[in-house]
């Protein structure tokens, strides 16, 4: 699956990408007025299609609806560089980068054109019982308690 993502500069937001998050640009494909009708950009092994919004024609960008309500999940070797580099370069951090109960370290930002990105790396295979436990420590710790036998 790949996804396309709609920007109100795509130009800048390739640059961006390329920036924050070690994008390689594989191609782009001109539009009116000096837009962006399609571009294609590659972070590790997951290529990813972009564009520039064009309202007229009813196709909008994140930033034109208050953000998107999606998240793209990238899996990446050097988590805690990626995610600072992104940081670095413009993006807000929604969830901090932090180990996770079933086996990951992943955080959340939203880049300045809307797009929300979780940077995660698989850090330890958690086994459906740990997982369980660690998810009821959680809850508890948050308080918010958990009287299930499981996380299902």
């Amino acid at each position: 699956m790949s996804k396309t993502m709609k920007v109100d500069d795509a130009a800048k937001a390739i640059e961006f990408y390329k920036t924050a998050f070690s994008a390689e640009e594989i191609m782009r494909a001109d539009g009116p007025g000096g837009k962006l009708m399609h571009a294609e950009i590659k972070i590790g092994d997951s290529p990813i299609m972009l564009a520039d919004e064009f309202p007229e024609m009813g196709i909008r960008s994140a930033n034109s609806y208050g953000g998107s309500p999606t998240s793209i999940v990238l899996y990446l070797e050097d988590v805690n560089a990626r995610f600072q580099q992104g940081v670095d370069t413009g993006a807000t951090v929604k969830r901090p980068l932090m180990d996770q109960f079933y086996g990951d370290r992943s955080g959340t930002v939203e880049d300045p054109f809307g797009h929300s990105w979780t940077l995660a790396t698989h850090v330890e295979d958690v086994s459906e019982e740990e997982m369980d436990r660690r998810f009821k420590e959680m809850m508890q710790q948050q308080g918010g308690g958990c009287d299930s036998e499981s996380t299902e």
